[in-house]
């Protein structure tokens, strides 16, 4: 139909009137609702539009964002389409007396953990908002701050919504989803969609293998050989299971160690280190490799002394120097550099560790490549609110031609014409995956390429990662199923 969104609180020719999205925010206005949509394909527009629904009905709305960066964001982007003004950012690095103001603003967008702690001590109330609207809405599991937020909205006449753009790929999870925000729908749309195809482009996975040179295969045998004597150990324990060989199921074994089998406890977490210094080796490198070898002698707790005295740890931290001395480093990293050379235009590159995406700005820049890096906060390190909100117009203004992220970039970054995103290390996670993916082909075709070291953790992650994602593909569709059995249940029984 073309158009705009027309409504007393939109403001004119600001929101493209798009039929899916409109119907998507009529659904997600009527009852609790997660709206499932694709990156880039305007989840905060649908988001604006139930927001201005509830203003019209003279109620308040409060837009939860995981990241100060992604939050910003929002607020931005409501600012620019809505006709009113106090539409407010509330973070961690505002002071109580600054957010005690803000909180009373009539659209206010917030970080969790800040929203959580300031409901906790009673300096916002969770019934000034009729509506409340949780962005990435698959962290709602265990602990995390949405599932506090939740509770405290319990009993109160609040409209809950949340979006993402895929669902977890393990049905408990997404259950659990569900269930704490007492969710009534999944109002979903694909790619393939009838109403959303027009605006989809496709972007192109490339899968490059790299080879581990035979000095760093003489590294990770070191450590593999360390790894297996501490299998052989736990295996030597009658009581424990150790059937999979996986970092995954060591960490599995922690409470029954802890509590119960505590003289495995030595042979248990030194593994849990040398898997985690393995794994970092062979996916992003020697640099990021000694700089978590430091930090873990330097942290000690249980397994470091094991891990001191060991000759094959010693053996491989001391081969591991060598190669630093000598300018050596991981294949991936010319690779990298290779592949943002013949590209055109600007290239978002993802990393796991803080120390990869210092080891991967400093080779482009050296190359000539002008790059920033996107971090979170961990106490005195790391960019703050202001930081990252810098890092991210300086790379949408064009000052940057690449910008390097951790997981802090995965979520919601919105950034036209991108259209390469370079994984420097596979991810085990159907969420993150769609996530990285996303921030490329949203104005055009993009280009997605994944780094791979072979016979590494890295081909794992690929497979394992390929299955979540076919599990994912489907949930969306099953848990609707389920909630339509059981409509009238009393999920969405306070509105």
């Amino acid at each position: 139909m073309g158009g705009h969104i027309e409504g007393r609180y939109v403001r004119e020719g600001a929101i493209e009137r798009r039929e899916y999205q409109v119907r998507l925010a009529e659904q997600a206005a009527s009852e609790n609702c997660i709206v499932v949509l694709p990156t880039g394909l305007g989840k905060t527009a649908v988001a604006l539009q139930v927001i201005a629904r509830y203003l019209e009905l003279g109620r308040g709305a409060l837009f939860l964002a995981p990241t100060r960066v992604l939050a910003a964001q929002h607020r931005d982007f409501l600012l620019g389409g809505m006709t009113i003004e106090d539409i407010s950012l509330v973070t961690g690095e505002d002071p109580p007396a600054r957010r005690a103001r803000l909180w009373g603003n009539s659209v206010v967008c917030a970080t969790p953990e800040i929203t959580r702690n300031d409901l906790g001590r009673g300096m916002v109330s969770p019934g000034q908002f009729g509506l409340v609207i949780f962005d990435e809405v698959h962290r709602t599991v265990g602990d995390y701050a949405y599932s506090g937020i939740a509770a405290s909205l319990e009993g109160l006449p609040v409209r809950i919504v949340g979006m993402t753009a895929t669902l977890p790929s393990e049905r408990d999870k997404a259950t659990e989803i569900l269930t704490r925000l007492r969710i009534s729908s999944v109002a979903e749309r694909t790619e393939e969609s009838p109403d959303v195809r027009e605006y989809s482009h496709e972007t192109a996975t490339e899968w490059v293998g790299v080879d581990l040179p035979p000095w760093m295969v003489a590294v990770q045998s070191r450590l593999k050989a360390a790894l297996n004597r501490r299998y052989a150990a736990l295996r030597g324990n009658p009581n424990l299971s150790v059937a999979q060989q996986s970092l995954s199921a060591l960490l599995r074994l922690r409470p029954q160690v802890v509590h119960r089998e505590r003289r495995s406890a030595k042979a248990l977490f030194s593994a849990i280190r040398i898997h985690y210094a393995l794994n970092i080796l062979e996916a992003h490198g020697v640099a990021p490799f000694l700089s978590f070898c430091e930090r873990a002698e330097a942290k000690g707790g249980a397994g470091a002394g094991d891990l001191r005295d060991d000759p094959e740890v010693s053996g491989a931290v001391r081969l591991a120097r060598q190669a630093r001395d000598r300018g050596l480093e991981h294949p991936k990293l010319d690779r990298l550099a290779e592949i943002v050379a013949r590209s055109e235009g600007r290239a978002l590159v993802f990393a796991s560790y803080r120390d990869s995406v210092d080891m991967i700005r400093g080779r482009l820049e050296a190359a000539g490549v002008p790059s920033v890096a996107l971090i979170g906060k961990a106490g005195k390190t790391g960019l703050g609110q202001r930081g990252q909100v810098e890092a991210v117009q300086g790379f949408r203004d064009g000052r940057y031609r690449v910008m390097i992220a951790t997981r802090v970039g995965e979520e919601g970054l919105d950034i036209a014409d991108v259209n390469l995103v370079v994984f420097y290390d596979n991810v085990p996670s159907s969420i993150r995956f769609v996530q990285r993916r996303g921030r490329t082909g949203r104005r055009g075709a993009g280009r997605l390429v994944v780094l791979v070291a072979r016979d590494t953790i890295d081909e794992r992650y690929r497979w394992i990662g390929s299955r979540k994602m076919t599990a994912a593909r489907s949930m969306g569709g099953k848990m609707a199923g389920v909630l339509e059995q059981n409509r009238g249940s009393g999920l969405d029984r306070y509105m």
